[in-house]
């Protein structure tokens, strides 16, 4: 197993640096055996939804199609930054699964939603959220090798997307069938594979794509007056009231509005920093970032999950890259934390998922949707911290 170049300078590279290579060196390590080992099913195909508190894979559990491809894109990242080779194979693996068994398997276009961990279809619900990460998890396997076969696979599900869940309300409505309320995560996240796909394929038609969920954001999902982003919408994009905040979230769009500006020059500065000063208002003892908030700036939910501590971690790492001072310290700091309090599990390659607010762990499983949170912030540490960027 090959250690990641730029990890293993960074071991060289000080102190300050000594955090992102004891992550990443420990996903390399353990995360990518684990779950590449007890983390894929060897009798019936495809990655396993969760392990138990030992370790050991939940065999029984019900497969979200999202998580699949969540898995691939894990496994073809790690490939493509030279971190795990062997991610290369597996990655390919997992697409050929999820191909098979999730893509029109009742004749219909778009993949279903849920599988039994025998491969038949749990639900057959075409979900835009899932979808996002089918795109998502393409087009970083397409960076690999430019496989034309995959881009092909990429061509017929826009083709599906584009003809099927757009809304002619603007965005992409739930998926099919349309569900209530409007949500700005599945749009959250069709904008993260349409700059994945765009930087893959080189096909301003993704920009494109991006530049409408941007207009959207800027319109009617985050709110100038207060810098909150919402979360439900009714179907013409009005917010629901009263404004549930998700602070994860609200960092999330940090850094995802920095790539969307990378790839267009379109300046998104002023609404990144409005954004991540309304993420920091959520905040418990820890200094990790809360599940919940309302606008007013009160906590509504004081469990934490694992996935808002990566987005913040990425919402510094996107300032810090801007040049705004201070931030590549926070974004340590803030790697520390999800190290300290998430990642260090009896499990090896493991993590805890949420904690109360008394700091017990809430959930006695280890999900596998958290390591393409875990993954994407490491990446980005080592990106903009490394030494390669000093």
């Amino acid at each position: 197993m090959a250690e990641p170049t730029g990890l293993r300078a960074s071991e060289r590279a000080g102190a300050t640096y000594n955090v992102v290579y004891q992550v990443g060196a420990s996903l390399v390590a353990d995360a990518f055996p684990l779950w590449g080992g007890a983390g894929w099913d060897t009798v019936a195909g495809g990655f396993i939804e969760r392990l138990d508190q030992n370790g050991e894979p939940d065999l029984a559990a019900a497969r979200r199609v999202r998580v699949q491809a969540r898995q691939i894109y894990c496994y073809a990242k790690a490939a493509q930054l030279g971190w795990y080779p062997e991610g290369a194979e597996m990655a390919r693996k997992g697409l050929d699964y999820m191909l098979v068994k999730a893509k029109s398997p009742d004749g219909k276009p778009g993949f279903v939603h849920i599988l039994a961990p025998d491969g038949t279809v749990l639900n057959p619900l075409r979900d835009s959220y899932d979808h996002a990460f089918i795109l998502l998890a393409l087009a970083t396997v397409y960076q690999l090798d430019r496989d034309v076969k995959v881009r092909v696979e990429i061509d017929s599900l826009m083709h599906f997307i584009d003809n099927q869940l757009r809304s002619p309300d603007g965005g992409y409505v739930e998926g099919i069938p349309a569900a209530m309320p409007r949500r700005q995560n599945p749009q959250m996240h069709l904008f993260e594979a349409f700059i994945a796909a765009f930087d893959a394929t080189h096909d301003p038609a993704f920009q494109q794509r991006a530049g409408d969920i941007f207009g959207l954001f800027v319109s009617n999902m985050f709110d100038s007056q207060t810098g909150v982003l919402g979360e439900y919408f009714e179907q013409d994009w009005s917010r629901i009231e009263p404004v549930s905040v998700e602070p994860g979230h609200q960092a999330e769009w940090v850094w995802l509005l920095k790539q969307f500006e990378r790839i267009t020059g379109c300046p998104t500065g002023k609404y990144r920093a409005a954004l991540l000063e309304t993420a920091l208002r959520y905040r418990d003892a820890t200094g990790c970032l809360v599940d919940e908030g309302d606008v007013q700036g009160n906590i509504v939910k004081s469990t934490r999950r694992l996935w808002p501590q990566t987005e913040i971690i990425k919402a510094w790492l996107a300032q810090a890259e801007s040049g705004v001072e201070g931030s590549a310290d926070k974004a340590r700091a803030a790697l520390v934390r999800l190290d300290r309090y998430y990642l260090q599990h009896p499990v090896k390659g493991g993590w805890y998922d949420q904690f109360d607010a008394d700091g017990n762990s809430l959930v006695d499983t280890i999900p596998a949707s958290s390591f393409y949170h875990i993954l994407c912030a490491v990446a980005e540490a080592d990106r903009v911290l490394g030494p390669d960027a000093q």
